[in-house]
């Protein structure tokens, strides 16, 4: 099999990702953005009003304990991530492809602990900057080619599914 193109993990969160769901994100907890990515994701949810802790350091060896994960985790190791936060008991929202929720991992992780489940479904497509080794790419545009939604677990919403309004 030929190999026709190079996978990248990195799609930096624009502030409109959180600016739409800021008044869902717990305001009471230190926010954990274990993901460094470009460093503005961080940013953006500090000029939000949270207490972010988002330093460029390992998810799986360090640890910011009593915080919630609001995260766009590299969606190709979703698995790793959302294991290891179930295992944590850790609550979290994180961005990933509506896909994911129809993976085979997904419903494993998520068999005993589904109660705790819940889906923010934006109005929009998230529109992410795509960085390739540092730097974005020119045929990238503004325009995100995949839908996500925000995986919730342990948040504590008032509904199962919330669906976003302009």
């Amino acid at each position: 099999m030929i190999k026709t193109f190079t996978k990248h993990d990195d799609y930096m969160t624009p502030f409109s990702a959180w600016d739409n769901i800021k008044h869902l994100i717990p305001n009471d907890k230190v926010i954990w953005e274990p993901f460094y990515g470009d460093g503005t994701s961080g940013e953006n949810l500090t000029k939000l009003g949270f207490n972010v802790i988002h330093q460029d350091k390992d998810f799986y060896t360090y640890d910011v304990p009593d915080s919630v994960v609001v995260s766009n985790p590299p969606f190709s190791d979703c698995k790793n991530i959302l294991t290891k936060l179930i295992n944590d008991s850790r609550p979290f929202i994180l961005i990933m492809p509506v896909g994911k929720i129809t993976t085979q991992y997904f419903r494993q992780v998520f068999n005993k602990n589904s109660e705790y489940l819940q889906i923010i479904i934006p109005r929009k497509r998230i529109h992410f900057k795509k960085l390739v080794n540092g730097k974005e790419p020119q045929n990238w545009g503004d325009q995100c080619y995949f839908d996500c939604f925000y995986y919730c677990w342990k948040i504590g919403l008032e509904k199962h599914i919330t669906w976003l309004e302009d």
